[in-house]
């Protein structure tokens, strides 16, 4: 490419400012991008400035162009409009950093296996399913990433500047002898040490190190993440293990077997908490786990820019909308949580008002206070659990997990009810435990807006089920498996409903549809849910300079699940990026400016994983495909989307 003129050069840059533009996957430099836009190099010319960002979707890939149904598909661009009329259109594709499964550099001059599962003393997990074939265990479901930087960072062989990405690998579909292996490992968590190009935003993975989670007794099935303000990795466990029925539980003694070597040694209380790791100038990183914020199944949440207050996610049927205020700034450690009372009016239909929420104390607490806690209370010391009505007044008659049970918080047990049987407790004292799958959340700082996902809107939402409660607030007359995300009003002021003061300005209190699914009879490629609108919707990440809500899908519903981008403002959504077939979205993230790059990162997990009625119109082309493509199955990829001038 031709040098520019100084003065185009310096106009173009001009224009560039304040432009939040992916990074270039190969060649160029930013003032390159703009050469196509329509400007003179007169000194004289005023320079033109940025006026808006937005993307060009991609069309659903189908059965003529098999070969990106089983990858990730990536057809989509993002549009620059300048004041003086002239655009410049970025073409998006999809980096992976790499597969799991692959041998990535450890920085010491080695190897190691990417997503690769240890126990609790940090040795390798073995896959002994098929003789002959033993091999470290290694993920194929990588999830919540973080990707940050630190500002003076000691990682050797940067040749440009060290940005660091934390990953976390939710579990492994299955062993080599296709046995089902979920939530029987325990989660690794990685550091990523990323050797960004100054030219190009380009990032190069230069070194991998897997965190030691044995602090944290190991992790449990980490779902999605966030970036806490602070700089920190937020992580999750989600659905977390019932106390009261795990002598039965196998999933959770062979979880314990793997990490300890013993199928008893494992406590369901250290388990369905939040951990937060801190990464190192070095590339490595520690981990510690908050006990304090509700045992719940964390999927992800969000720290407001207060940085005490947190939206969480709570993928459960009968789940709930949680806040945790913290007592400090940047430190989760001690605080005060609470669970949402949704008033009249709430509705699925975006025309509608919505309804108020009001906030119901469940208690405060240390991390610390908690876990002494967890280590030595057994679930009957905390409360009595009957699934059958025990004709008794003094228990309370609640719905959890899509069943119903009566429940009897112990003399002097509050504390411990609210910290370690949260979502029993949570409904005991009034809270709206009516939602589905209440998964990511994110915050629009500037309109003071949080969002939710609900992957799925069924079950405790829909009149008349089983696991739904009339008095949880929470009606819609039918199911709608498809999803939606929903928009909660953020303010200050408020008080909890005992009329104690809220120390916050960053509360939900109003919350209202904002995008809807809509469920179809299976089309032409077996699509369930109308592929032009979201389809249980999972991650959720805001971007502030782009205006957009990004959103990625978990659908037993799409044939293929998609990454959106909703521009708040124009109201419109465009589809970015296709996922494999059978594989979730996952690891979506933005960051509007790392050394002046914006990143969405993105990962996806379990492609292939075949469902009989969604995928049985497709299987039989792709299933070849996605297993030359991804390790026979076994493997996933941990990435994201860069761009690259297109003339349009």
């Amino acid at each position: 490419m031709s040098q520019l003129p100084n003065e185009s050069r310096r106009r173009l840059m001009q224009m560039l400012a304040g432009a939040p533009l992916l990074p270039l996957a190969t060649g160029g430099s930013a003032a390159a991008f703009l050469t196509a836009c329509n400007s003179s190099s007169s000194s004289t010319t005023p320079a033109a400035t940025l006026s808006s960002m937005s993307f060009s979707p991609m069309a659903a890939p189908d059965l003529t162009n098999a070969a990106a149904m089983s990858t990730t598909s990536v057809n989509s661009a993002m549009v620059a409009t300048f004041s003086d009329g002239s655009k410049k259109t970025f073409g998006l594709k999809y980096e992976a950093f790499f597969q799991t499964g692959d041998l990535v550099p450890d920085g010491k001059g080695g190897t190691i296996l990417a997503g690769g599962y240890v126990d609790i003393n940090n040795k390798p997990i073995f896959d002994t399913s098929v003789a002959g074939k033993e091999r470290q265990f290694y993920s194929d479901c990588p999830d919540g990433t973080s990707l940050l930087s630190l500002p003076n960072p000691t990682v050797t062989g940067i040749k440009g500047k060290a940005v660091f990405a934390v990953v976390q690998f939710e579990y492994t579909t299955r062993n080599q002898a296709d046995q089902d292996t979920y939530g029987t490992l325990p989660s690794p968590i990685a550091v990523l040490t990323l050797d960004q190009d100054q030219s190009t935003g380009k990032l190069t993975l230069v070194k991998y190190h897997n965190v030691d989670t044995s602090p944290a007794r190991g992790l449990w099935i980490t779902c999605g993440s966030s970036l806490s303000p602070w700089g920190t990795h937020l992580s999750s466990e989600e659905y977390e293990p019932d106390a009261f029925t795990i002598a039965s539980n196998s999933m959770f003694k062979a979880y314990s077997k793997n990490l300890f070597g013993d199928e008893t040694k494992a406590n369901p209380y250290h388990y369905g908490h939040l951990p937060e790791v801190t990464v190192n100038p070095d590339g490595t990183g520690s981990i510690k786990k908050h006990y304090c914020m509700g045992r719940i199944s964390h999927e992800l949440i969000q720290v407001m820019p207060d940085n005490r207050t947190a939206l969480m996610g709570d993928d459960a049927t009968n789940s709930g909308l949680f806040v945790f205020v913290a007592d400090r700034e940047k430190d989760l450690s001690s605080g005060s949580l609470y669970v949402a009372k949704v008033g009249a009016g709430f509705s699925i239909d975006p025309a509608a008002a919505g309804a108020p929420l009001t906030w119901i104390k469940l208690g405060s607490a240390t991390s610390a206070e908690i876990e002494t806690l967890a280590n030595t209370l057994k679930p009957t010391d905390i409360m009595e659990v009957a699934t059958t009505d025990p004709k008794d007044a003094s228990f309370t008659k609640i719905y959890i997990s899509g069943k119903v049970q009566w429940v009897k918080v112990k003399p002097g047990m509050d504390k411990a009810a609210a910290f370690l049987e949260t979502h029993r407790f949570a409904a005991l004292k009034g809270g709206s435990m009516a939602f589905t799958k209440m998964e990511g959340t994110t915050v629009n700082i500037k309109d003071k807006i949080a969002y939710s996902a609900l992957q799925n809107m069924q079950s405790s939402m829909v009149r008349g089920n089983a696991a739904w409660n009339e008095a949880y607030g929470v009606t819609i007359e039918k199911a709608v498996n498809a999803g939606g995300v929903l928009a909660h009003t953020l303010t200050g002021g408020q008080k909890d409903t005992a009329g104690a003061a809220i120390n916050s300005e960053w509360v939900p209190v109003q919350t209202k549809a904002l995008l809807v699914g809509e469920d179809i009879a299976a089309d032409a490629l077996g699509n369930l849910a109308n592929p032009d609108k979201i389809g249980a919707p999972d991650n959720l990440k805001f971007s502030e300079k782009l205006r957009t809500l990004l959103i990625g899908e978990d659908s037993s519903y799409h044939v293929n699940n998609f990454v959106w981008a909703y521009n708040v403002d124009t109201k419109v959504l465009s589809r970015i990026a296709s996922m494999p077939a059978g594989a979730e979205a996952t690891g979506l993230g933005v960051v509007d400016d790392l050394n002046g790059f914006t990143y969405i990162t993105g990962n996806f997990q379990h492609p292939g994983d075949w469902i009989s009625s969604l995928h049985s119109k497709v299987q039989p082309t792709l299933d070849a495909l996605v297993r030359a493509n991804y390790k026979n199955r076994f493997a996933a990829a941990v990435g994201y989307l860069a761009s690259v001038p297109v003339q349009r």
